[in-house]
């Protein structure tokens, strides 16, 4: 399981996962300069250093290289979730937590997902019975 990743070393990867194709260290620097001051060899430090952690490949190009992604943000995101649950002493409770905190846009994206790796659900998973809160029986 990967570490998470640093905050310079996420703005540098989203941007190698949001443009899918080998990205030279101008190109990013560029980019990062839109939003902060940041220095050419800090870039190409990072980079160097997500290529030594496996996120990404390089192949030169005359003197520089050009690094691409190995996996997708999606790849990452799964494996961060992944080991969080695991670390927990009740997965089943951690599961009911973490789907309480999604919108309703996720948990449609999360009804999705399931039926895309489970085919055999049914389309609609039944919502949970909401609380009598005040006890009138309503």
């Amino acid at each position: 399981m990967p570490r998470p990743l640093g905050e310079l070393e996420d703005a540098v990867m989203t941007r190698v996962w949001k443009w899918n194709r080998p990205v030279t260290v101008r190109e990013v620097l560029e980019d990062l300069q839109q939003e902060r001051s940041i220095a050419y060899t800090t870039v190409m430090t990072v980079l160097d250093n997500l290529h030594q952690k496996g996120w990404v490949r390089r192949e030169a190009e005359g003197r520089a290289y050009r690094y691409e992604a190995v996996s997708t943000r999606a790849a990452y995101s799964a494996a961060l979730m992944n080991e969080a649950w695991s670390q927990s002493d009740n997965p089943a409770a951690a599961l009911v937590a973490f789907f309480g905190m999604m919108s309703p846009g996720q948990r449609e994206a999360l009804r999705d997902a399931m039926r895309i790796v489970s085919p055999e659900l049914p389309a609609e998973v039944p919502s949970a019975p909401e609380e009598a809160g005040d006890g009138a029986g309503r």
